[in-house]
């Protein structure tokens, strides 16, 4: 009689069932570290509007926007 476990060994449903158990780990690895905004970057304020955001909250003049708005888009 055959033993089920020694005509498999590490080939056909062994195989198969490592297959399944790494690619299920790997999902929850990826499905982990995306959960925190995966796939999209952050999108990062150019110079125009922090400076904009400055002149808003009054921490610079009108003069000194203007002037650096020219100074950026040279």
């Amino acid at each position: 009689m055959w033993n089920h476990m020694d005509y498999y060994g590490w080939g056909g449903m062994g195989f198969g069932m490592l297959l399944f158990w790494g690619l299920l780990i790997a999902g929850i690895v990826m499905l982990v570290r995306c959960s925190g905004g995966c796939g999209k970057p952050e999108r990062s304020e150019s110079a125009l509007d922090l400076l904009k955001q400055r002149y808003a909250r009054g921490e610079i003049e009108k003069d000194e926007f203007e002037q650096k708005k020219r100074d950026l888009k040279s």
